[in-house]
């Protein structure tokens, strides 16, 4: 089986940058974007063969995830069931027979960290939730978490500590997320590897000089560790400051 997650900042834009041509060639079971920053009605996503679902912001233009399925769910959720934090399109869960899929678009702590305590309550909402449907049937969680969790997972830690994704607290929260249950499958894989980065700042040149941070994930819950085949970062591809990241899973 295998799953794609990618944070395309803005769709519409995507599609202008070889989306389509892409999402074609990839034949994934699963694809699963954030940031798509658009209504359903606003483009025109050539998917034949896909199930669609969209969890659009209620803000226009801003936040929003959405997942292209081959499979069609026993049921689709759109958000945690929370006042608090289903109002920005950043969250949707499909289940299957056998296993739960979530994408998450997580909230950015923003500069001068003036959004850090609302992101801490959503990571411990969105913990408690996950842990949830786990007890229920493995999961299998990607998107971007807006967080670079260990100092190998950004080019240059020692000067963005305490910058907005590499703070002790979003770092411990991602650490406590893993510790209730869920695997890293990337670093389960390439747990030495540098240099591995799936989004770099537009400004200074960052991308071409791999400048980047490691925000985009795939988990999945501790019991099918043993299901991971492959988990790799897709630096090459172009169309958003992120790149796609993907999972392949014996399920």
């Amino acid at each position: 089986m295998k799953l794609i997650s990618w944070n395309v900042n803005g769709l519409r834009a995507c599609l202008g940058k070889g989306f389509a041509d892409y999402f074609a060639a990839q034949d994934a079971d699963f694809f699963c974007l954030q940031e798509t920053k658009m209504q359903p009605d606003q483009a025109q996503v050539p998917a034949d063969g896909y199930h669609v679902y969209f969890n659009s912001a209620e803000k226009k233009g801003y936040s929003g995830t959405a997942i292209f399925a081959r499979r069609a769910p026993r049921s689709v959720a759109y958000g945690m069931g929370s006042e608090l934090h289903d109002h920005e399109g950043r969250l949707i869960t499909l289940e299957y027979d056998d296993f739960f899929l979530v994408t998450v678009y997580t909230p950015n702590s923003q500069r001068e960290l003036t959004r850090l305590q609302y992101r801490l309550c959503w990571e411990e909402d969105m913990r408690m939730y996950l842990k949830k449907l786990d007890a229920q049937k493995p999961v299998i969680v990607c998107g971007d978490m807006n967080v670079a969790h260990q100092e190998i997972d950004l080019k240059n830690p020692k000067t963005n500590v305490n910058n907005a994704g590499f703070t002790q607290q979003e770092r411990a929260a991602m650490t406590k997320l893993l510790d209730s249950g869920f695997v890293d499958t990337f670093r389960h894989l390439h747990p030495n590897a540098t240099g591995a980065y799936s989004w770099w700042s537009y400004m200074f040149n960052a991308r071409a000089r791999n400048a980047g941070w490691r925000i985009d994930y795939f988990l999945v819950s501790e019991r099918i560790r043993d299901r991971i085949v492959a988990a790799d970062i897709h630096a090459d591809v172009q169309g958003s400051d992120h790149c796609p990241v993907t999972l392949t899973l014996d399920l």
